[in-house]
């Protein structure tokens, strides 16, 4: 019997083994996780993970006894070592306290716009690891069915380099613990707006761990890559799939390309695990991005991952945050129905009462009043037709060109 389907046995064991709960789940979350912080002004605002916990504890949605709220840790040098080099983790540790010259920052991605330097860089960094870790750890474990790791879904780290607002890649850190501790087969997707190049990458030559990226496509925005013609190296190739998207692009042709080329993905590959990077900084309202998409995306996404996962791995989803600069408009409501769609709880439309009067006078606009935006929001774009084509023509490219390597090389074809 192959690693695979020991690591598969020895799963399907342990979900068994929670299958009584009513919806086992757990959400990572302490407020030392907003120490990730660069500067004020920076777009990458930790005050939107208070916002988006609040509003998940204001609609009662952690109180269900399968339900968990779980503090993170910080990740160890060795854990972070298992994706990153030695040098590079000492890097972020010096210059975060100050012992190192700054001027060295700019090889390894650091004293950048993108990146600056804060103090206890470092430690910040790995509890956001940490956090993906525990995730990860509770999920393998079968203590819970599914985790989310809000704080997480750096996945613009590299191996000796930060970027695109993102240190140690905690993604990459806890899909390499997943494949030393379980030898698990790991379905790695990744929907926010700009491409997970940095999974990509440090797994390009893995068979083990299949990279998919729904994206708005890399000639208009960072971090330029994420083209169908990337499909991996070595007995990697094959393993790495990426969807760009045209700018502009909706809900409706999002979904329809999504739920088009998932179920075939996922049943030439057979995860044991989906690993789910829920960035939402492709909504409409989003300011770094160019895609119209609304919450509907989001919860819908999530929904159709569950259904895979639950068809292919006993529905193990480890999912994180991610992007997502609409602080107070956007980002609470999105990773509210992202909690929501995993725990499979329902949700009101109405934004609870006291959440909006607890934060109102913080905001620096005025708060919405529902979770999940009106179809008559914001105006279909006038290229919609034309927009919907290229992803349609994009798809048929994919398939045409990654599915039948992933058929023949992937067990059971």
């Amino acid at each position: 019997m192959d690693q695979h389907r020991i690591g598969r046995d020895s799963l399907a064991d342990d979900v068994d083994a929670v299958s009584g709960a009513a919806v086992p789940s757990a959400l990572i979350w302490d407020p030392a996780l907003t120490a990730y912080r660069f500067r004020p002004d920076h777009p990458f605002n930790p005050k939107r993970l208070e916002l988006a916990v609040s509003l998940i504890e204001a609609y009662g949605l952690l109180d269900d006894p399968g339900l968990q709220l779980r503090p993170p840790r910080v990740a160890t040098d060795e854990e972070l070592c298992r994706v990153h080099s030695p040098q590079f983790v000492e890097a972020v540790r010096r210059l975060g306290t100050g012992g190192a010259d700054p001027r060295d920052a700019w090889k390894w991605g650091l004293g950048t716009d993108d990146n600056p330097i804060f103090e206890g860089m470092h430690e910040a960094s790995a509890t956001v690891v940490g956090g993906t870790l525990v995730a990860a750890e509770m999920v393998m474990s079968g203590e819970v069915k599914r985790s989310f790791s809000i704080a997480g879904g750096l996945h613009h780290g590299h191996r000796e380099r930060a970027s695109g607002f993102c240190i140690y890649d905690d993604l990459a850190v806890a899909i390499a613990w997943i494949r030393e501790q379980y030898g698990a087969r790991v379905m790695y997707i990744d929907y926010d707006a700009h491409h997970g190049d940095g999974v990509q990458q440090i797994f390009y030559a893995d068979p083990n761990v299949l990279t998919l990226s729904i994206h708005e496509s890399g000639r208009y925005i960072f971090p330029g890559t994420g083209f169908p013609d990337e499909l991996g190296e070595a007995e990697g190739y094959g393993y790495s799939l990426n969807l760009p998207v045209e700018p502009f692009t909706e809900d409706d042709s999002w979904l329809e390309i999504y739920g088009q080329l998932l179920p075939d993905v996922a049943a030439a590959f057979r995860p044991d695990v989906i690993v789910l990077q829920n960035g939402c900084d492709a909504h409409v309202q989003d300011p770094l991005t160019h895609l119209r998409c609304t919450t509907r995306m989001f919860e819908e996404t999530v929904r159709l991952t569950r259904e895979i996962a639950e068809q292919h791995c006993g529905g193990r989803i480890i999912a994180t945050g991610g992007g997502g600069y609409a602080v107070w408009q956007v980002v609470p409501r999105a990773w509210t129905l992202v909690w929501a769609a995993l725990t499979e709880q329902p949700v009101g439309d109405a934004l609870p009462r006291e959440w909006v009067e607890q934060w109102q006078g913080l905001a620096p606009e005025l708060l919405p009043n529902r979770l999940r935006d009106s179809p008559e929001a914001h105006p279909a774009t006038p290229r919609r037709r034309e927009m919907e084509e290229t992803n349609r023509a994009t798809l048929a490219t994919l398939r045409r060109t990654a599915l039948p390597l992933l058929r023949g090389w992937g067990p059971g074809f």
